[in-house]
């Protein structure tokens, strides 16, 4: 316990927490954008696909931009683009719904790749600092989507964008900008396998990931309180998977959280508690693939996150195109795709050191 206790107080994990607010707000405003389009567009079938590929596609190309000139605080760009996305498209203030969408998205990137920027460069091979930060997209999720669409919410959200500058500028303070070793504590990748081969198999298992955050079936899931509950658990699952991998060994936490989740996504469909269980063991996985990309791309971080986000959307993308109607195939897929995950990261990360804890010391 001491061990686990101890993750939430690491060096410059303050940089966690400021991020953990920033995303948390800029998904609140992204995703109460996105539901009052949805309500008010004949086109509502396609716009949740155009915000996905404009919200996580792009990670990358920033990513690397963010890697070459680190000192641009693309955090405070992402802001200023996120406010005048959210404004122009309440107020009607530029021609289509699209054009405002995507300067949304864009804001969005660019926030996302500044956080994992700050936070994987200041961490010294911890997963916690950005494992808090990235679980703060959950909660903000959900929050956005159950926000009544009216002027006090607009303004609400508005001042909470806006709130978010002083949280950019000091969490700046903790980006280390050197050019050399920046990420040389990442070392969890099992050296024996190839650099190419490793990137496409950790790519997949986040594939995998975000199939299982949209397409795993929870016919329980039908009032606000439990989309709230899905969300929250999905967000504590990110966050816990960085936090117990610093505590007792990347590889323990991988190959225990992804193995018993199976039994609860299989017999959780109607069970609401059996369910979120295997959502936060199965969420756990997120930092632990961007440990390994950043493993083997040590000077390029913002490039590892937008890898990252390329697999959550190759692997969201064709749920808006194949509905899976029974449950045998829904238990087929998750098991078969549970069960190659599980081998890929036993094969792909390397031994723990021995310096963690076991789980029953205290």
């Amino acid at each position: 316990m001491k061990n686990f206790l101890d993750s939430f107080k690491q060096e410059n994990i303050g940089a966690g927490y400021l991020y953990f607010y920033i995303h948390l707000i800029t998904e609140i405003a992204c995703f109460y954008c996105l539901s009052s389009i949805l309500g008010n567009s004949i086109l509502s079938w396609s716009i949740p696909f155009v915000y996905d590929a404009f919200a996580f596609v792009p990670q990358s190309l920033i990513g690397y931009f963010s890697d070459k000139y680190p000192k641009v605080n693309l955090g405070l760009v992402g802001i200023v683009l996120l406010i005048i996305g959210f404004l122009t498209y309440m107020f009607n203030v530029l021609p289509g719904t699209y054009t405002e969408l995507i300067i949304l998205c864009l804001g969005n990137c660019c926030i996302h790749v500044n956080g994992a920027e700050v936070t994987l460069r200041c961490s010294k091979g911890k997963l916690s600092h950005s494992a808090i930060f990235v679980g703060g997209g959950a909660f903000g999720v959900v929050l956005g989507k159950i926000m009544t669409k009216n002027i006090l919410s607009i303004i609400f959200i508005t001042f909470l964008m806006l709130s978010m500058i002083p949280f950019a500028i000091l969490a700046e303070k903790y980006k280390d900008t050197r050019t050399k070793d920046l990420c040389k504590g990442f070392n969890y990748h099992n050296p024996k396998i190839n650099t190419g081969l490793l990137i496409i198999l950790a790519v997949f298992v986040v594939m995998v990931r975000g199939y299982m955050g949209y397409g795993i079936p929870t016919t329980w899931n039908k009032t606000v309180i439990q989309t709230v509950l899905l969300y929250f658990m999905m967000g504590t699952g990110k966050c816990l998977g960085g936090i117990l991998c610093d505590a007792y060994g990347i590889k323990r936490v991988a190959q225990i959280s992804v193995l018993l989740a199976l039994p609860f996504l299989l017999f959780g469909d109607h069970i609401m508690i059996v369910s979120l269980l295997g959502i936060v063991m199965f969420s756990m996985t997120m930092s632990i693939t961007l440990a390994l990309l950043v493993s083997v791309l040590k000077n390029k971080p913002g490039l590892a996150f937008g890898l990252t986000t390329i697999g959550l959307f190759l692997g969201i993308a064709p749920i808006f195109f194949i509905k899976l109607t029974t449950y045998t195939a829904h238990a087929v897929v998750i098991s078969v795709f549970t069960i190659i995950c599980y081998f890929i990261l036993s094969i792909i990360i390397r031994k723990d050191n021995g310096n963690e804890r076991n789980w029953i010391i205290a």
